[in-house]
């Protein structure tokens, strides 16, 4: 049958059935996901080739990132440690002296936000992958900050209320 991308088999605006009127065309061919899973030690991508001879690399098994913070002019290649939805928890990467000494600078008068400092007490930060590992093979994002972050511990807290609350019942 294969994968389609077309919209012959969606509905009418009207609610009524759309009759199909031709066959499947080979440029509205779809493919299955990548589901992207992490795993430690473990890089697995896939090159295909797609539409004009082009190229997408698939990443099934992914260990490492590159992830920015906006607000510090900072990235790092770091390792993924746990999915929760939409935020992703990032382990803090060592820095070298240099980056050590420009960030102190950086940091005199300026106060971090509570809800960072929480998350660097506990050696973890909540991140964000922006890119497409399926389409890229490879994942970039950034840490949350601000209302995104508060947005991000809400949901999370919410989501472990509603499994303590289904273990008791």
């Amino acid at each position: 049958m294969g994968i389609s991308r077309d919209s012959m088999h969606k509905r009418r605006a009207t609610g009524g059935k759309k009759k199909v009127w031709r066959k499947k065309r080979k440029y509205e061919l779809g493919r299955q996901p990548a589901n992207t899973k992490l795993e430690p030690n473990k890089k697995t991508v896939r090159r295909i080739r797609v539409r004009g001879g082009n190229v997408k690399w698939r990443a099934l098994r992914l260990d490492t990132e590159n992830y920015s913070w906006g607000s510090e002019a900072i990235t790092r290649k770091t390792r993924l440690l746990d999915v929760e939805g939409e935020g992703t928890i990032v382990q803090e990467t060592k820095k070298s002296n240099h980056v050590v000494r420009k960030l102190e600078k950086r940091q005199q008068g300026r106060t971090l936000d509570p809800h960072i400092e929480e998350q660097f007490g506990s050696g973890r930060l909540l991140a964000c992958i922006s890119s497409r590992p399926g389409q890229c093979g490879r994942a970039d994002g950034y840490i949350l900050e601000g209302k995104e972050l508060e947005f991000s511990m809400k949901k999370i807290q919410r989501k472990k209320g509603k499994g303590a609350a289904g273990g008791a019942a």
